[in-house]
């Protein structure tokens, strides 16, 4: 039996109606998500909310559940991600989009366009600690979660000190070991970065992309051969 193939571009009707694993749009990814894995229609908890840009100027609902470490609106609760105030096994549904910078550089005492991403992003003292951090809460959210529970993680890789810190690797390892299912990657692309002046001596590309990890807790183990 011949399978039927076609051909998979933007302008192919039959590829239009695709959910693509890569976009330029993170509220499209977040939709594609909920389309695929929350029957609800609905996330039920956002627990790094922040200003909700996910939510702005789109159909997607704000969450039941909103926290942050430092709210800036009375609809959302002050707490810390690593200590929710959620029952055991409550939820279905959260999004989790950390911090991934880690320095204590002289950029940090500067206000100008030097350190434009550290202004505008939260940044751990050092990668062991920022990397506990991830530990931290994915084993927090394992906790609210209910058993076939969707936890969706915003994350980006990095240069630092002419390091790579592969971030979408480690978040996945420590996800498998709590007993999450890795049941999709998404790919968010840009067309531009904030890049200070120091960053402009480089030694390796510059990454244009972050991912959407998508896991599922579950009795599915990962293995390999």
């Amino acid at each position: 039996m011949q399978i039927p193939l076609f051909e998979c571009n933007d302008t192919n009707e039959q590829s239009a109606h695709l959910i693509k694993s890569i976009s330029y749009d993170q509220q499209e990814i977040l939709k594609d998500i909920i389309k695929l894995y929350i029957p609800s229609g609905h996330i039920d908890c956002d627990c790094t909310y922040s200003k909700g840009i996910f939510y702005k100027n789109s159909d997607i609902c704000e969450p039941t559940y909103k926290f942050d470490i430092n709210p800036i609106n009375d609809s959302v609760v002050k707490s810390d991600c690593r200590n929710l105030p959620l029952e055991d096994n409550s939820i279905m549904s959260m999004v989790y989009d950390p911090p991934f910078l880690a320095t204590r550089g002289k950029s940090l005492n500067k206000s100008d366009g030097n350190n434009l991403i550290a202004n505008r992003f939260s940044v751990f003292p050092n990668e062991p600690e920022l990397h506990k951090f991830y530990s931290d809460s994915l084993q927090e959210m394992y906790r609210v979660l209910d058993k076939d529970g969707i936890l969706i993680v915003k994350c980006q890789d990095k240069v630092s000190s002419t390091k790579q810190y592969m971030s979408h690797c480690y978040i996945y390892n420590e996800a498998v070991n709590l007993g999450f299912y890795p049941i999709d990657l998404f790919i968010l692309l840009t067309k531009s970065r904030l890049v200070a002046d120091w960053q402009r001596n480089q030694k390796h590309s510059r990454k244009f992309h972050s991912y959407f990890w998508v896991f599922k807790k579950c009795d599915i183990k990962v293995k390999y051969r």
